[in-house]
């Protein structure tokens, strides 16, 4: 069955990735390996016309080779739907020209090609807030756009973390305590003097031992996940603000959170999906284009694409009976 598969990825331009850390690289090197025939596309290279979308793309070898990476094939265009499978791994941000492609995908998708993540339940799972469907996993959280009540959220809890709804990579993420001299201007620049909704969380103090990238292949979390421990004087856990990073296994909690939220996202076709985790609580759900495989890869001699690989073709194999 693998080498009648063909796969498309809708990915960042391949010239300007970083192989040594791209997580959607690792996958198509694990298609690559199994014989898939594999076709790169950007989200601007999809259209409808009459009802149909289409796609140009172009067929793709890859090598795991820092000084050359790719070759690409000739353009063409196809309908979407003539391939087997399509991963959605366009980086955010999660704009209107994000949702347009996923009510694109979904066309394609009721035309009987498997869109990994659906594109759906990505539209509706928002990173921040689809925490809140799974309150006994997540520290006390307030969403809202009002300011007055993310400061009486912020004196009845001492210590708060606030950020966007449509981050990522850690930006504009603010901690406010007692006291805080900057918090007017914090909440202003936030949420726009009231017009944006925002997230505030309980700040997390075991964040300095690391913010926790755990990965979920169809619900199922793979055994170890990547701490990534904040730079020195820096209070954010993200490898794009600087972070470091180590292996570490799941506790008996972190499995707890995973059987509870796991469920939930197999059911939504959300197949590759990277959970944030500091302490005991869940912070994030990351389901637009989840990173780490490299990381974890190297660390446990894993093969994580490999795993979700072997999820598609068991997909794959369902809808061909």
């Amino acid at each position: 069955m693998p080498s009648s598969i063909s796969l498309g990825v809708i990915m960042d331009p391949i010239d300007s990735i970083n192989i040594k850390k791209d997580s959607t690289f690792a996958m198509m090197l694990e298609a690559q390996k199994r014989g898939y025939s594999l076709y790169y596309m950007l989200q601007s290279d999809l259209f409808v016309r009459d009802g149909t979308v289409f796609a140009k793309i172009q067929a793709v070898s890859v090598f795991d080779k820092p000084d050359k990476w790719f070759d690409l094939g000739r353009e063409k265009v196809i309908p979407l739907d003539e391939l087997s499978c399509i991963l959605m791994r366009k980086d955010p941000p999660f704009d209107m020209e994000y949702i347009y492609t996923t009510y694109l995908l979904e066309l394609a998708e009721k035309r009987g090609c498997l869109v990994i993540n659906n594109p759906a339940s990505v539209r509706s799972a928002n990173e921040k807030l689809f925490t809140a469907w799974f309150p006994e996993c997540s520290p006390e959280t307030l969403v809202t756009r009002d300011m007055q009540r993310i400061k009486d959220f912020q004196k009845e809890l001492k210590h708060i973390v606030v950020k966007p709804l449509d981050g990522m990579g850690g930006s504009m993420i603010f901690q406010i305590r007692e006291g805080d001299t900057n918090k007017n201007v914090i909440l202003e620049a936030i949420t726009k003097n009231g017009t944006q909704t925002v997230m505030a969380q309980r700040f997390l103090p075991e964040y300095v031992k690391g913010d926790k990238r755990i990965l979920l292949i169809n619900g199922k979390p793979f055994p170890h996940g990547l701490a990534r421990i904040p730079a020195k004087g820096e209070g954010r856990g993200n490898l794009a603000a600087g972070a470091s990073y180590k292996g570490v296994d799941l506790t008996e909690r972190e499995y707890e959170i995973c059987n509870i939220v796991g469920p939930t996202l197999k059911k939504m076709g959300l197949m590759f999906v990277g959970l944030d985790v500091i302490g005991d609580y869940l912070t994030e759900i990351n389901v637009t284009s989840p990173t780490c495989i490299r990381e974890l890869d190297q660390i446990y001699s894993a093969n994580i694409a490999g795993l979700l690989m072997d999820e598609i073709e068991t997909a794959l194999s369902k809808e061909s009976n």
